[in-house]
């Protein structure tokens, strides 16, 4: 059995403490080794626990995420960090990313947001573990870059209404997805109207890109439930 991912919580607020650590847990392979109330206290947990995976607050008391963060580089420290935060100043995310992050997540958000990067970073550890070396499409599947081929022709105009960057989108999230999913699944996981989602995935389906499901069971109308063909 693999060992699991173990992550460093780093947050202020006790209840989202609590519900952030309960989303983490929910995620087969993930376990949360400590909690931090601050980034003092959190960069003394990351020396002492050594966690593979760090969850990162900006706006925190002593010493704020960022500044953790740039400590965190500083110092070498040998552990990837994902950042959670209320934070959407395009300077603060800028700083971020170029310090490293792995994901950035903004609050509030919803759990499959949540679950799809700790799946994404998972697999980042699969691919990366011991030496040798990646060749180009398994680090555009890291990276979350649609295989050419799975994607619309360049030259394809898609139907009005639609853009190619939400199409993208529910496409990476339906392919990361192990079972079928009704449009109102995958609208809430990409954070979109369901009607929205239900005519980009017509479109899919119509494209021969995803297969429908229809599921019928109980009261009401059957419901349709799309899969990556």
């Amino acid at each position: 059995m693999k060992e699991p991912i173990n992550v460093l919580l780093i947050e202020d607020d006790p209840m989202v403490q609590e519900v952030n650590r309960m989303f983490i847990e929910r995620v087969p392979g993930f376990t949360v080794c400590a909690i931090a109330g601050n980034g003092q206290e959190g960069a003394e947990k990351v020396s002492f626990y050594q966690p593979d995976l760090v969850l990162l607050d900006n706006f925190m008391p002593k010493q704020n995420g960022l500044e953790t963060l740039q400590a965190f580089r500083q110092q070498d420290t040998d552990v990837d960090v994902i950042v959670i935060s209320a934070a959407q100043d395009k300077e603060t995310i800028k700083t971020m990313m170029r310090l490293g992050v792995f994901d950035y997540i903004i609050k509030p958000f919803k759990f499959e947001r949540l679950k799809q990067a700790l799946e994404k970073y998972q697999m980042f550890k699969q691919q990366m573990a011991g030496e040798g070396s990646v060749g180009q499409q398994e680090l555009d599947q890291l990276q979350g870059v649609p295989s050419p081929i799975e994607s619309p022709s360049v030259k394809e105009e898609l139907p009005k209404g639609l853009n190619q960057q939400t199409l993208q989108q529910i496409i990476q999230f339906i392919k990361e997805q192990k079972s079928p999913l009704s449009a109102e699944e995958t609208a809430e996981g990409i954070g979109i109207a369901r009607v929205t989602a239900r005519r980009y995935l017509d479109y899919l389906q119509k494209s021969g890109q995803v297969q429908i499901m229809i599921e019928y069971g109980g009261i009401g109308r059957p419901i349709n439930r799309y899969q990556w063909q």
